[in-house]
């Protein structure tokens, strides 16, 4: 295992199969302790075990991101396993399809839940340590309906709008303290073993290894050329056409 730059424990929200644990393998493989926190325990167990069998270091904490006890609990796991969570990365999403008129109030709720209102449950209780502590990273996952959304995206679209504008925030109140928060526009599909029954083999689509590493740049940039916002998108997906 390589030794990890100051990313302190990396608590990575939002795991599933695809990004997430492509997420969390690759902060592990730079040597940082990393909790990966999903609703589900199955998926999670299974990738955190992947990463010990490896050589690394990583706690499956099962919880809920939109629940102010959960979430509290579960970054207090993660510190008495492995010490103060140094690099948060906010990938949870919800991906509810609708127009106005489809979309139920609690499923529009829902979206909100776990985009904003989850994203404000952890930095909450994360940046103020990050802070006395003069350094930390906070990533946070968007999307094209980030900025672009379509007419099916009610909910979702107005949850990553909502998303973007939360960091936008924060990093101008928390820059000159020492915290790098970033927020990373996905600006197509990505290729996941989920996707893979809908995308082609030779559809544009996103990697989540490569998507992995650019996260793992921008958590270790140093503070001199820090990056706000950076988006990705894949070859011959045309930004024109969307």
């Amino acid at each position: 295992m390589a030794t990890a730059p100051d990313l302190g424990t990396v608590l990575v929200v939002g795991v599933g199969t695809g990004l997430g644990a492509a997420l969390a393998r690759r902060f592990a493989a730079a040597g940082a302790p990393v909790a990966v926190g999903a609703r589900g325990k199955d998926a999670i167990s299974v990738i955190a075990e992947g990463i010990r069998e490896s050589g690394g270091r990583a706690l499956a904490m099962p919880y809920d991101a939109t629940d102010p006890e959960q979430v509290a609990g579960a970054i207090a796991q993660a510190e008495r396993e492995f010490g103060p969570v140094g690099t948060l990365i906010y990938n949870a999403g919800n991906a509810v399809r609708g127009g106005v008129a489809d979309v139920s109030p609690e499923a529009f709720e829902g979206a909100w839940r776990v985009g904003p209102y989850g994203a404000f449950l952890h930095t909450r209780i994360l940046v103020p340590k990050m802070m006395r502590r003069g350094f930390g990273a906070c990533i946070f996952s968007g999307a094209t309906s980030s900025v672009r959304a379509p007419a099916h995206s009610i909910a979702f679209g107005s949850a990553k709008f909502g998303l973007r504008g939360f960091a936008m925030s924060l990093s101008r109140a928390v820059a000159k303290e020492g915290v790098h928060v970033a927020h990373v526009l996905l600006d197509g599909a990505i290729r996941t073993p989920r996707s893979a029954a809908y995308l082609a083999p030779d559809d544009p689509a996103l990697g989540p290894d490569e998507i992995a590493e650019t996260y793992y740049r921008l958590a270790v940039q140093p503070p001199s050329v820090w990056t706000f916002e950076l988006d990705m998108r894949p070859q011959g997906d045309d930004l024109l056409d969307n």
